[in-house]
Parts: structure tokens; C-alpha cells; sequence
């Protein structure tokens, strides 16, 4: 079961929060167990300020992913036994203008920006090439059970 807090903090269009959830729940479903994460949806502003504050970038980005900083034991166990997962910040008016400069379906980019947030909660990365390829592949092949195009197609 994955447990979504939504939190809406913008005036701009936004999906559905049963799209949202049915997002999750297909990047999430590789995980065992429960599942507890927020998505929070902000205007340029406040996308601007935490992509400034936690990565040193002075502008609003699409997605950005926080995950839970569950301590470990000295044995590298997570000391807790909770589900949460984190937090994944969506800038609404990033995507709205991505899909538009882009040619992208407004639907198919929110799905595929919550996806690839979600794999980043899970531990994926894009830092590397091989590591890159393995979450893209991921991607197109959720967002494909979704019935959206490879959004890398252009790159």
C-alpha cells in the first residue's frame, strides 16, 4: 500500500491526486511493503529556493527528490522499520512550460517527471552513464505500461 500526502502550494494546473497515486504506485512497485511519501506541488518560487538552498543552483527545476534519512545501526540495518520513503517537490510551472517547449502531452510528463522522482527515492540515479541507463530504461518502460511515448526519444 503507498500512503501519498499531497500537498498543493500553487494555483497552477495540477494532475489529479488518483494520477498521482497510480504514478507512484507503478515506480513503487518493486518495493516490498508499504510505502509513505509527500508530494509537494509549488509555483517557481519556492522551486527556485530549495533547488538554491539543497543544490546550489539558482533556478527552478522540474523535480526534486528527498529521501528519507533513516539513520543505520552499526551494522548497516536502518535503526527504524518505517515505510517512509521522502519527499519529492514538483514545480508545477517548470512542467507546465517543459511539456509545452518539449511537444510532450501535459499528462504523459507529469507521469513520467513523478516516476522518475520516485526512483530517485528508491535509491536510481543518473549520475553515471551506466547508472543513467538503467533508471532511463526503467522510465520508458513504465511510462510505456502508461502508454506514453520514450520521453528521451529527442535526446
Amino acid at each position: 500500500m503507498i500512503e501519498l500526502d499531497l500537498q498543493i502550494a500553487t494555483d497552477g494546473a495540477v494532475p489529479e491526486e488518483a494520477d498521482l497515486h497510480r504514478w507512484c504506485e507503478l515506480a513503487l512497485r518493486q518495493r516490498k511493503g508499504d510505502s509513505e511519501l509527500t508530494i509537494r506541488l509549488v509555483d517557481e518560487a519556492e522551486g527556485r529556493e530549495l533547488n538554491r538552498t539543497w543544490r546550489q543552483k539558482d533556478y527552478a527545476t522540474n523535480v526534486l527528490s528527498f529521501p528519507a534519512d533513516v539513520p543505520d545501526g552499526p551494522d548497516g540495518i536502518p535503526l527504524l522499520d518505517i515505510p517512509l520513503l521522502g519527499d519529492l517537490v514538483i514545480c508545477v510551472p517548470v512542467v507546465e512550460r517543459e511539456a509545452s517547449e518539449q511537444g510532450k502531452p501535459p499528462q504523459a510528463h507529469w507521469a513520467h517527471l513523478v516516476i522518475h522522482g520516485c526512483l530517485h527515492l528508491l535509491g536510481y540515479d543518473h549520475i553515471d552513464d551506466e547508472e543513467a541507463e538503467e533508471m532511463e530504461s526503467l522510465e520508458r518502460q513504465l511510462l510505456a505500461e502508461l502508454g506514453h511515448a520514450d520521453p528521451y526519444a529527442d535526446e
